[in-house]
């Protein structure tokens, strides 16, 4: 498993040192604007790190889920599917791969980006973005406070529900690769099939409710990552019957 995962991470390296190096670049333009004190350099440097991060972390599942594709329709990837290992043991590493790379990508960006308002408001950053955020919370729903178990609970949860859909977008793909491969119209039925599927597992989740906001957090995240199990068990079987060698 552990050189499967090797694997996985050397095939997306490419593309995350592209988003370093835009990284980079955009925060050169955000410290430019503030030495310079160019409000309009300032606030295109700002403009650019938010869009980065937030293509950035969400490129993380779609580069797993890339990289399958083209292990399953590419000669050379086709390979891979002809070495001792099972489809499980694959298609884990991928899982495992994308959740690694969502934590490292998430606390990247964060770290940065506390960096950055420390660089603007001084020492009472952490106060400043708390307030912030309660203020937005508090607007969004009065019953949700800002506190640790809460943020705690909510990050789990998107994580888990992002896990959810990257495994979703896999037993869409894999289907098109399998089942449906060679017929006509196989990547609009695919593509129909994971905006269902994925709209289903969404609805589902959002019934979960506990009576504190952290515990239907966790729950919501602990539901997303059991339906996400079961997809994960779906593809490695359609994988080991239809295209394991």
């Amino acid at each position: 498993m552990l050189r499967l995962l090797k694997y996985e991470l050397r095939k997306t390296l490419f593309a995350k040192l592209v988003i370093l190096a835009i990284t980079v670049v955009a925060e050169v333009v955000f410290l430019a604007g503030y030495w310079s004190h160019n409000e309009n350099t300032l606030v295109i440097g700002c403009g650019l790190l938010t869009a980065v991060a937030v293509t950035g972390i969400a490129l993380m599942g779609i580069l797993s889920l890339v990289t399958l594709h083209k292990d399953m329709n590419t000669r050379q990837g086709y390979m891979l599917f002809m070495t001792p290992n099972s489809c499980y043991r694959i298609l884990g590493a991928k899982v495992i791969e994308c959740a690694l790379s969502l934590l490292i990508a998430g606390a990247f960006f964060f770290g940065l980006a506390m960096l950055d308002f420390n660089i603007l408001l001084g020492n009472n950053t952490f106060k400043y973005i708390w307030d912030f955020f309660t203020d937005v919370l508090e607007m969004i729903s009065p019953q949700i406070s800002l506190t640790a178990p809460v943020l705690s609970a909510l990050a789990f949860s998107l994580l888990a529900g992002w896990l959810c859909t990257i495994t979703t977008a896999y037993l869409a793909d894999v289907i098109s690769s399998s089942l449906l491969n060679g017929k006509k119209g196989n990547l609009l039925v695919t593509f129909l099939f994971f905006l269902l599927l994925n709209y289903g597992v969404s609805k589902l989740v959002s019934l979960v409710s506990a009576a504190d906001v952290a515990m239907t957090f966790v729950w919501q995240g602990l539901i997303a990552l059991g339906l996400a199990g079961i997809m994960y068990v779906v593809t490695a079987r359609l994988m080991e019957k239809y295209l394991s060698v």
